[in-house]
């Protein structure tokens, strides 16, 4: 690398600022190399063979000055780690925006978990919190404000966060909503002290005002939006000593999310979703209802295309709309809250045409609507008494992020979706906690006749199990499966036997051969005894039977495995990982079966062919008691 410097400065401000005089190019290349990364939708397009202009190959973050080279300043840590390993000594001026004294007290209660998450923010200066919905981010963030007591600036990317932010920190830290300042919205009142900001707002035509530099915390909401770029040209231009992200969903589709760590600083404390399910006290349901839709069109090359297409036919598929309305109906009569979601506005008017008759409190809300508009939904929504039943009809873009409402126990997913991000924002709805709320349910309606659909499903299973939902999947959910035998939706049975079903499947499958599966895979607790063991009621019968008759009791277990082993020559397992379990037999046993694999025909030789499981077993006979 030549010759390097004894000693570097570092200027930290609203970036990370090093001199280019005097920096070897090979220094100052690895440093630039720390702000940039692999464009994924770059090599996406390529994969496609699809046009690949305008998407750059390796997406640069840091800004090239006359005179210096600036790093975001969330690579701070990664800059001094590159310094040190190449034993350059630092030497840090802080140039950040210290901010003004606030005098406010936090006015509420933390609970555990969110003393955890509060603590490890407050041991950085810079960072992210990670976080399920309904988790409490913006109580943590209220906490922060009053422990730092700087001024701070909090910022939205929606009116609608705007005006919840505003309403939060009014109640949590017992400052009027009047003296909480606000720019955005159609008005531009900071004061200063407390500001919410709606983002769009702070940058015009590539120029970003000149107030965001006068804070000394900034609380960036929704910080996953940072990647785009109006959203990124404020983040830089931040020059609090404090910088604080929070999301649920850090993870971006278009893998552009280390410019979220580059501006806010890495994640300094991430919530489990499944841990965070476990602590709720309701359960987590996904009801798979399987459709019968079968797309009209022939298939497109282009999968944009084709998957648009798909979206239209669902859109216009009577019989499949129809069913939906007649589910929420039914789950309102139950005595449930539901949220109806879909993807598109004519797609919401159907629905609501379709639910309008049966439903007297219907609800539709759409993107667009006016602050009045909102208000007056909101305060309508409020007026319904608890006993009688409502359904909320929106699309997902409007209520995936900063809706709340703590009534809702039931979301209907009526469009497909496959990210893990949005399954998790929109499930995140449901969330919030309500007197009275013991379930939870998602109705994800399955349409696996087509092949692109079905695979949305199966990652959106995945998606769900992470957080914390169990999938309640029918037969009729696996084609080829007979419905008249449900599966088990327990995740570990389906982990050690959904290749078996699959396999069962190809194989072909009828009622009794799925019936005897079932029987021999039912999971036994190791815990059990007697006849607890069974795992059928013939089973149970035929123990207790046995029990009742002298020359049998006490001579019989149910299904456990028998350490009896050979005495034989085992050299031909040394070197095989797998596990063997070998059972003293009355008789023999015979190799007298037909295998059409063909990879078993290959490898049967010397007594021994290999099993599913890839573990072999040896024919032996011998002979001995039972």
């Amino acid at each position: 690398m030549g010759e390097l410097p004894e000693v570097l400065e570092l200027v930290l401000g609203n970036q990370i600022y090093i001199a280019k005089e005097g920096l070897h190019p090979a220094l100052r290349n690895r440093l630039l190399r720390l702000a940039a990364f692999q464009n994924p939708e770059f090599y996406k397009a390529q994969a496609m063979r699809l046009s690949t202009y305008g998407k750059p190959r390796v997406i640069a973050c840091a800004e090239d000055h006359p005179h210096h080279i600036g790093l975001p300043r969330g690579c701070l840590d990664d800059v001094c780690a590159t310094l040190t390993d190449l034993r350059i000594r630092i030497a840090m001026r802080d140039e950040r925006h210290a901010g003004r004294p606030l005098q406010v007290r936090f006015e509420g209660e933390l609970r555990p978990e969110q003393e955890t998450a509060a603590e490890a923010l407050l041991a950085h200066d810079t960072g992210v919190l990670a976080a399920t919905t309904a988790f409490g981010k913006t109580v943590v963030a209220a906490w922060l404000i009053a422990r730092r007591s700087v001024n701070t600036l909090v910022l939205v990317h929606r009116r609608q966060l705007l005006d919840q932010w505003i309403e939060r920190l009014s109640t949590f830290l017992g400052v009027p909503a009047k003296a909480i300042g606000r720019i955005g919205g159609g008005r531009s009142r900071p004061n200063g002290q407390i500001d919410v900001a709606i983002i769009q707002s702070l940058v015009r035509e590539g120029v970003v005002d000149d107030r965001v530099g006068e804070y000394g915390h900034v609380i960036i909401d929704e910080c996953h939006h940072l990647s785009a770029p109006g959203f990124e040209q404020v983040a830089r231009q931040v020059k609090a000593r404090y910088v604080l992200g929070l999301s649920a969903t850090v993870a971006r589709k278009d893998g552009h999310h280390p410019i979220i760590f580059m501006q806010c600083g890495p994640v300094r404390h991430r919530v489990d979703a499944k841990t965070q399910a476990a602590r709720r006290p309701f359960d987590h349901f996904v009801i798979v209802q399987p459709t019968a839709f079968q797309p009209t069109r022939e298939a497109v090359p282009d999968k944009r295309v084709e998957f648009q297409s798909l979206y239209q036919q669902l859109i216009d598929d009577e019989r499949r709309s129809r069913r939906i309305c007649e589910d929420v109906t039914e789950s309102v009569r139950g005595g449930r809250s539901p949220l109806v979601l879909t993807e598109r506005n004519d797609h919401l008017e159907r629905l609501e045409q379709g639910l309008a008759p049966s439903i007297p409190h219907l609800v539709a809300l759409r993107a667009g609507m006016g602050r009045k508009q909102r208000q007056a939904i909101a305060d309508r929504l409020a007026a319904i008494p608890p006993e009688e039943g409502r359904v909320i009809l929106a699309t997902g873009k409007y209520v995936g992020e900063g809706f709340d409402d703590p009534r809702l126990d039931t979301l209907f997913l009526t469009l497909p979706v496959s990210w893990r991000g949005t399954v998790a924002q929109y499930a995140g709805r449901l969330h919030r906690l309500y007197d009275g709320k013991r379930e939870v349910r998602i109705y994800d309606y399955a349409d696996l006749h087509v092949p692109m659909l079905a695979r949305m499903f199966d990652r959106r299973c995945r998606c769900y199990e992470a957080i914390g939902y169990t999938v309640r999947l029918p037969a009729s959910a696996i084609l080829g499966w007979p419905a008249d035998v449900p599966l088990p939706s327990d995740p570990l049975w389906k982990r050690d036997y959904s290749g078996s079903v699959k396999r069962l499947v190809r194989d072909g499958v009828d009622f009794p051969l799925a019936s005897l599966f079932l029987h021999a895979a039912r999971t036994v607790p190791s815990e059990a005894e007697g006849a607890d063991r069974a795992r059928s009621a013939s089973e149970a019968f035929l123990y207790r039977r046995l029990e009742t008759l002298p020359e049998t009791k006490g001579r019989f277990r149910l299904n456990v495995p028998l350490p009896i082993a050979f005495d034989l020559n085992l050299d031909w397992l040394k070197d095989r990982p797998q596990e063997v379990r070998l059972f003293r037999l009355t008789g023999s046993v015979t190799r007298n079966i037909i295998v059409h694999d063909p990879l078993v025909r290959m490898s049967r030789h010397r007594g021994t062919f290999p099993q599913p499981s890839g573990g072999p077993v040896q024919e032996h006979r011998a002979g001995g008691e039972a």
